[in-house]
């Protein structure tokens, strides 16, 4: 009973169902109708989470099947990353000699040096026309799939190639990796992607040094992956050495001052620095402030607030600068600087003005964004508040939340009418809003307070 319902949860991909069959004593190599081992049956299917119970539960990826195969290859061979690291196990250094792991390098970089579409039709000897669908390989990053005849691969034999070399702890060039990453360009590629943590994880000094010499390579995509790579390391810079903070922000202001001529990686650049605790960074917002592409415009709001100060005032000039760009032509270029306005609200009636037009914007988009800071600001003038009141009609639900959050917080005698207007605080998706929850404590608040009850009888 136990290898019946496990090889139907294998089928359904019931990753949960296959976990408790496990834990209830079933067989975790337990043979499909074809003699094949059910993880043969997972990495078939794309079932990830089955096979990654599988292996979990005892499932031998190395086990030798009738073809000469095993499963790990056939993961390989299949070309989704995400399936080979789940099939993959715990040490496979450790667990591996040294000629199955070159084994299995070869075989992957065959697979990637010969593409997804001729290895399919090798595999069916198929003449027809190859349908592609991009699929989701894990939870962030998606890659192609291509169907011939009732045959499918994955496009991710770069990402697995390079997940293989790290695991098996081979240094691969920083070069071959930018050129495996860009020939995807597509930062949620998994090709991309697994380059990306890669070298983010490599934190010698020689590998900063070689992603960082491509800010001169003169292909942009080839500079906005060596820009993609500098802000993870920063991104995890609290927790690892070496993560070379001054000598990358040092190097994005020098890239921000030397000539980019790409507006795309600019902004880019613009991007990461503003993400640094570089000083430097409003003189450099100040300067990019009327560049005549918007997507650089928009990267200098957050370039003109000191990121480690909080509360901090505003200079004359960043406050200018602000002010003009919330009149920008651009809707993403104006929200922006209403965050920023919001963020370093010094009381100024100018100041007031603006964030109040900002709520009333033409464009829905820069009427939310602008919502969603204000709900949290400091601003507690009657024109703001008056403003929030005006937003509860809006489609977005999320802008109404911001609203009546927004008056809440403020303790506006207008809340409970916008709690009302908001409507059902039981929502599918926002099951742990931190606005619902309070609209909870709002009210149950008011129900306690003896005044209240009085008022109501």
């Amino acid at each position: 009973m136990n290898a019946k319902g496990l090889i139907a949860g294998v089928r359904r991909g019931d990753a949960e169902a296959v976990t408790a069959l496990l834990g209830a004593g079933a067989a975790p190599d337990t043979a499909t109708e074809d003699g094949l081992p059910v993880l043969c049956l997972a990495v078939g299917a794309y079932h990830v989470a089955v096979a990654e119970a599988l292996v979990e539960g005892g499932a031998n990826p190395d086990r030798r099947l009738p073809d000469g195969t095993t499963p790990l290859v056939r993961a390989i061979d299949g070309g989704s990353p995400a399936m080979v690291k789940a099939v993959l196990g715990r040490e496979p250094r450790l667990r591996l000699p040294e000629a199955e792991r070159q084994h299995l390098l070869s075989l992957a970089r065959d697979r990637y040096e010969r593409g997804a579409e001729a290895g399919l039709r090798s595999r069916t000897s198929g003449t027809g026309p190859v349908h592609r669908a991009r699929v989701k390989d894990d939870e962030y990053d998606h890659v192609t799939q291509l169907t011939l005849e009732g045959a499918t691969v994955r496009a991710g034999h770069g990402a697995i190639l390079t997940d293989l070399e790290w695991a098996f702890r081979v240094l691969t060039p920083v070069d071959e990796l930018v050129a495996r990453a860009v020939a995807q360009p597509d930062a949620d590629h998994v090709d991309w992607s697994s380059a990306r943590w890669v070298l983010s994880e490599r934190r010698s000094k020689e590998t900063w040094s070689a992603v960082a010499a491509h800010r001169h390579s003169p292909h942009p995509e080839c500079r906005r992956f060596a820009l993609d790579v500098l802000r993870w390391y920063e991104l995890t810079r609290s927790s690892r050495r070496n993560s070379y903070r001054k000598e990358t922000a040092e190097l994005l202001e020098a890239w921000a001052d030397g000539g980019e001529d790409d507006p795309a990686v600019l902004a880019e650049v613009l991007n990461v620095l503003s993400e640094t605790e570089h000083r430097a960074t409003d003189a450099v917002g100040l300067r990019y402030a009327d560049h005549p592409d918007p997507r650089v415009r928009a990267e200098v709001p957050d370039l003109l607030l000191s990121r480690d100060v909080p509360g901090t005032v505003l200079g004359a000039a960043a406050r200018a600068a602000l002010l003009e760009l919330a009149g920008d032509g651009h809707g993403t270029v104006r929200a922006g600087a209403g965050r920023a306005l919001v963020a370093a609200h010094d009381g100024g009636a100018e100041v007031t003005d603006a964030i109040v037009a900002l709520l009333q914007d033409p464009a829905a988009d820069v009427r939310a964004l602008t919502a969603e800071a204000v709900a949290d600001g400091a601003d507690r003038t009657v024109a703001v508040a008056d403003a929030l009141v005006a937003l509860l009609d809006e489609d977005d639900l999320g802008t109404r939340l911001n609203a009546a959050y927004g008056l809440l917080r403020r303790n506006d005698p207008r809340t409970g009418e916008a709690i009302e207007r908001v409507g059902s605080h039981m929502r599918p998706g926002y099951e742990h809003d931190h606005r619902l929850a309070a609209f909870w404590r709002w009210e149950w608040a008011r129900e306690d307070r003896p005044e209240a009850r009085s008022a109501e009888r």
